[in-house]
């Protein structure tokens, strides 16, 4: 209590109104909207306060057990594990394993690593993600753009620092880094942060990415050397079109098995097609084609390169791997490398989040499930933040092995255990295989599997047909990162993006609406009985009928109602059709882009414009000396003209503005600002007389407080005398009747809840409202909107209501 004193003294000293949001709601309102409501319940808002919101933010106890537990999904499924999904796991795993293998192999030497390294990275992801994933479909492990990215990534520190770091140390140190953001992120449930990021900047990256990872590979294919494919994709192609007369026996590897890739996937998908009853066989062996393509070139290899000494092969292999996890050991965490990984750890972040999500949302969408987003940041965080540990880098969510899974009939997350050991048995049994693998047919594979990731023309002309600006964005982004790098590219086109996204906030135009009276077809609208359909059609037919060169009758048509169009009929409506002004001197404006300190004085203006133009001033101000005149304003014309002669005094007098907002939420304290100032334009146009200013659709706590603080929401002190509120009624939950009948009679009079320009037939609605139960007994009825801000609306027709109604009623006061 005396806190709250020394609080009121203290802002009494300041000169802070404590009752800035309450003091236009006068006692003579309050009587006045008691007396109009009664006898039914009335309702009083409370404002929102930020203890409130506090409050709402501090976590309970079984709050918080909820959100430890969720930390670890596994716990909802694992006791019900059985061995039918044993069974369906341990299919998929071993099959995704098979495939694995000499992918992340081939991806490792995007990351300018050795093979081995691609095989720890995957075996990382697949020993943790059914522990903190929650989606049954998802592959973590290596892929090609975060390799290429890592790989990116590592050229440029080592031109930076030359000598003083080694590539794998800074792929585990940025791996570390951007796992250890990503677990912060998750935790803190900031998955939110992913919306930022929009569509059409990961397009573009993915598909500069696959171009860029095509064009670095052409050079391994083909067997040429002194191809630096570090730098800028259309410096590789030149200088690989340079080295075409150099091409090597790699050439006939590296084609045959691209072509022998293509030549399997395009038969298996038509019989697949073909014979849907053995769909599932033809997609696996689909899904192997790259397994079986690796091992047939191993063989070749071998029979080829046996016996030969290191330097004598006919092709390049990859060469002896050593077995287990031999560069296991913590990432380093010198500070000179950490900061020359900061500026690039954003879109390492920024990649590993975006391909994992949209993968995982994607599959949840086909198999009828939902992933948890932040859940998933964990994931992937726990995954590159412990993989470095064993030797891994950066790794996500892979798309071709999680459609291998999900083909493959996975049913839990723990299909990536069985994945697992196949990476296992492979990194400590068959090294000696693996040396034999042809560097060519890795190439044909990494080109094989990128190569479906460029945007497709069908996908962009769709995109054209939907916004034609993003379609330019992707294109520049595209291009940006082909000829400059792939981060660039990122940040490009996200920036343009949120350029684009501002541009069109702070341009945004409102609409003036007008009011037009539209009806439901006759065979369609509601309640129709078949007999009613019948007759209904046998009007309309027989009213065709033309008789002695007359015009037919119009049809029986069913109830009406009003729409609200924009009058400018821009808004793709038939354009024939006849929209009419609501009532002199009302006007609805409606929000298309909400309302913020950018777009606040576009819309004022507009409204401004329009009203200056359809109203007339009510006032002249007069001035004793021209000097006294203000320089900006017009100076009337000489002549005097009759009122017969003067078309702006038979504009009408300003008498309302109706906002819809339905397109708002919050509002800032610019936007408030704008509208004060636009409030005291418009009452020194139309003074004496006040306008009155009706809200529709504001159903945020805080907007209302918001426009409450600046005198919004309330009728003018001194103008409450012929106003009559309009209130909306609803049977309130839980409540024993309280009225007698007599007393709800007493009531039919007043014209409370209004839905239409007809008092009587909206009083009789009422009626049966209040009296009619099916159980016969009296309903209880109360205010839906608070009554202490009668201007406050819930949706725009009761907002017009109001508005027109006060404006006749006040037209009709000054004719008398």
């Amino acid at each position: 209590m005396a806190a709250s004193k020394a609080g009121a003294v203290l802002a009494k000293i300041l000169g802070i109104d404590l009752e800035a949001s309450t003091r236009h709601q006068t006692q003579e309102l309050h009587d006045h909207v008691v007396g109009a409501i009664s006898p039914y319940e009335p309702y009083y808002e409370e404002d929102p306060t930020v203890k409130e919101w506090l409050l709402e933010q501090v976590p309970t106890k079984e709050g918080s057990a909820r959100y430890v537990k969720s930390l670890f999904p596994f716990t909802k499924w694992i006791l019900r594990y059985n061995t039918r999904w044993l069974i369906s796991d341990a299919i998929a795993g071993i099959t995704l394993g098979l495939v694995v293998i000499p992918q992340a192999m081939a991806y490792a030497l995007l990351a300018r690593l050795s093979p081995e390294y691609g095989l720890y990275t995957s075996f990382t992801g697949a020993a943790l993600y059914w522990i903190f994933g929650t989606s049954k479909d998802i592959a973590i492990g290596a892929t090609a753009v975060v390799s290429l990215l890592v790989g990116k990534v590592s050229a440029k520190v080592l031109e930076e620092h030359p000598g003083e770091f080694q590539p794998e140390e800074i792929s585990k140190t940025l791996a570390f880094l951007a796992g250890a953001v990503l677990l912060v992120f998750g935790v803190l449930r900031l998955d939110w942060i992913i919306e930022f990021i929009p569509h059409v900047a990961i397009s573009a990256f993915v598909t500069g990415a696959a171009i860029t990872i095509t064009l670095s590979q052409i050079p391994s294919l083909l067997g040429i050397d002194g191809v630096n494919s570090k730098e800028a994709a259309y410096r590789v192609f030149i200088n690989t079109a340079r080295g075409l007369p150099h091409v090597k026996l790699d050439a006939a590897i590296g084609l045959t098995a691209l072509v022998l890739l293509a030549a399997i996937k395009w038969y298996t998908e038509r019989m697949a097609r073909s014979q849907p009853k053995r769909k599932r066989m033809w997609e696996m062996l689909c899904s192997l084609r790259m397994t079986f393509t690796i091992l047939l070139y191993t063989l070749i290899s071998f029979l080829v390169n046996r016996g030969l000494e290191n330097g004598e092969h006919k092709f390049r292999i990859t060469g002896t791997l050593p077995k287990g996890f031999t560069h296991a050991g913590p990432p380093s965490l010198n500070t000179k490398l950490i900061s020359a990984l900061l500026p690039d750890l954003p879109a390492t972040v920024i990649i590993l989040v975006i391909e994992h999500i949209a993968i995982g949302k994607s599959f949840g969408r086909i198999n009828n499930y939902t992933v948890q987003p932040s859940q998933e940041l964990i994931s992937i965080g726990c995954t590159n933040l412990f993989g470095p540990f064993l030797g891994a880098y950066s790794s996500t969510g892979s798309f071709g092995g999680t459609a291998i899974l999900s083909k493959a009939g996975v049913r839990t997350p723990m299909a990536g255990v069985f994945n697992g050991a196949i990476l296992l048995l492979a990194l400590y049994t068959l090294t000696s295989v693996l040396y034999y693998i042809p560097m060519a047919s890795l190439a044909a594979l990494i080109i094989h599997a990128v190569i479906n990731l460029i945007t497709s023309p069908d996908h962009i002309f769709k995109s054209w047909l939907m916004s034609p600006p993003d379609v330019f964005i992707y294109f520049i982004g595209v291009f940006v990162s082909i000829f400059t790098s792939l981060e660039d590219g990122i940040y490009v086109t996200v920036a343009l993006s949120a350029a684009l996204l501002l541009l069109r906030l702070a341009r945004s135009k409102g609409r003036l609406l007008g009011r037009a009276r539209v009806y439901q077809h006759p065979d369609h609208h509601a309640g129709a009985t078949p007999d009613h359909k019948d007759s209904d059609r046998h009007s309309i037919s027989s009213s065709q009928t033309l008789s002695h060169g007359k015009a037919p009758p119009s049809p029986r048509l069913p109830a009406a109602h009003d729409v609200f169009l924009p009058l400018d009929r821009k808004d793709g409506t038939n354009p024939v059709v006849q929209v009419n002004d609501l009532y002199p001197g009302v006007f609805i404006y409606c929000f298309t882009e909400g309302f913020n300190y950018l777009n606040q004085a576009q819309y004022v203006d507009r409204l401004i414009e329009h009203v200056r133009q359809s109203t007339r001033q009510t006032t002249t101000p007069h001035y004793d000396h021209p000097g006294d005149r203000p320089w900006n304003e017009p100076v009337p014309p000489s002549t005097v003209e009759t009122d017969t002669e003067a078309p702006s005094l038979l504009k009408p007098i300003l008498r309302a503005v109706i906002l819809d907002c339905a397109a708002v939420n919050n509002m800032d304290s610019g936007a408030v600002e704008g509208l004060i100032d636009l409030r005291n334009q418009l009452d020194r146009w139309a003074a004496p007389e006040p306008v009155e200013w009706h809200f529709a659709g504001v159903h945020n706590r805080w907007t209302r407080r918001a426009l409450s603080v600046s005198g919004f929401g309330c009728p003018k002190t001194g103008h409450l005398d012929g106003w009559e509120p309009v209130f909306s009624l609803a049977d309130l939950a839980g409540r024993p009747p309280m009225m007698c009948e007599q007393q709800v009679v007493t009531t039919r009079s007043k014209s409370v809840g209004v839905a239409s320009d007809s008092e009587q037939s909206s009083s009789s609605v009422l009626e049966q409202g209040v009296l009619g139960s099916k159980e016969g007994g009296v309903r209880h009825l109360g205010a839906v909107g608070a009554i202490n801000r009668p201007f406050f609306h819930l949706d725009l027709p009761l907002a017009v209501e109001s508005a027109v109604k006060s404006a006749r009623t006040r037209d009709h006061r000054l004719q008398i």
